[in-house]
């Protein structure tokens, strides 16, 4: 596997990470425990070296999965996790509300060092940018647990491109999450330009629109009762529908490179800057060779001009949260 450096850190990993949200949390039932960590020690065989959690995934599962998967490649990989939330009220399952304190932040810290297994957070994202905390004081938050050795690199998910600079100018950032692929490009507009200024690295998720652009959902497509893709407006089947147009953009140019439409895409990403190191997810362990196999993919100049032409053509329906969620993202 081919290596990366998250902007200009000295942040170094595999080019394609794993996103580990959907083996505890968000698209049906959790899945296998054992088989799950089978499948994190395949991702490592395989040469993956960047693992992406949370507390919220479970909500703390998702992190012990991760811990105790990891605990034999102390050293030889980076776990990236995330604070910001807490639950609606005490023993609530749903975690719906914001809190970017830095008492809590300190709090979640500990807690997630605990699950993780480890002496040190290799990255620690905030989750969603807290409008009743300054940014500043986040910021400052994390650098005082850098200082402790609790946590190396501070990280950013879904914040926008001024919070990005308030924060960087209290501690550098190492990274910031967004979603970003094909289907949702809306952070080429500031968000892109504003981390190259400030060699910052950006990690994608939902890399391949959360399942749809692997060219596996179709309109007629059950989830599981539980799988929040049920709330989401793209995600309906006249969304679908709309939105296959982008899935045989990408089938056409697949076949002639004898690849995968999600290869395809996983590789349009890597070619759009060489700071960016996207985190998709899976369960099983054909599909994780799959991606993995996506760092191979070369692709042209020619093909990305392709790629741009016709996707330029394409106006993906539906939002890609439900109203309430939106309203976290971009701030």
């Amino acid at each position: 596997m081919k290596k990366r450096r998250l902007g200009k850190s000295n942040l170094e990993v595999s080019a394609i990470g794993l996103g580990c949200m959907g083996m505890s949390f968000g698209y049906g039932p959790p899945a296998d425990r054992q088989e799950m960590v089978a499948l994190i020690h395949k991702a490592v065989e395989l040469g993956v070296t960047f693992f992406d959690t949370a507390e919220v995934y479970g909500p703390f599962t998702n992190e012990e999965l991760v811990g105790e998967a990891l605990a034999p490649y102390r050293g030889k990989v980076v776990i990236a996790t995330k604070f910001g939330f807490k639950p609606s009220s005490p023993g609530e399952s749903r975690w719906a509300l914001l809190d970017s304190r830095p008492e809590h932040i300190n709090e979640v810290a500990e807690a997630s060092l605990r699950r993780l297994k480890v002496d040190t957070i290799d990255l620690l994202y905030q989750h969603r940018v807290d409008p009743d905390v300054p940014i500043e004081d986040v910021a400052g938050a994390v650098r005082d647990l850098i200082r402790q050795g609790k946590v190396k690199h501070f990280g950013l998910s879904e914040a926008g491109a001024k919070t990005i600079r308030r924060a960087h100018a209290v501690q550098p950032v190492t990274a910031v999450q967004s979603e970003y692929s094909l289907w949702h490009r809306v952070p080429e507009q500031e968000i892109l330009p504003t981390l190259e200024e400030l060699g910052i690295g950006f990690v994608p998720f939902s890399p391949l629109g959360k399942g749809f652009l692997t060219g596996k959902i179709d309109p007629t497509t059950k989830f599981d009762s539980t799988d929040f893709r049920n709330i989401v407006p793209r995600f309906t089947p006249e969304a679908r529908k709309a939105n296959q147009g982008l899935v045989d953009l990408l089938a056409g140019v697949a076949a002639r490179k004898k690849a995968t439409p999600a290869q395809i895409a996983l590789a349009w990403l890597l070619a759009r800057k060489p700071w960016i190191v996207p985190i998709p997810g899976t369960t099983r362990q054909t599909r994780l060779e799959e991606n993995i196999q996506a760092a191979d993919v070369e692709l042209s100049a020619a093909d990305l001009r392709e790629i741009e032409s016709a996707a330029s053509k394409i106006v993906v329906q539906g939002a890609r949260y439900p109203e309430a969620l939106e309203r976290l993202t971009g701030r």
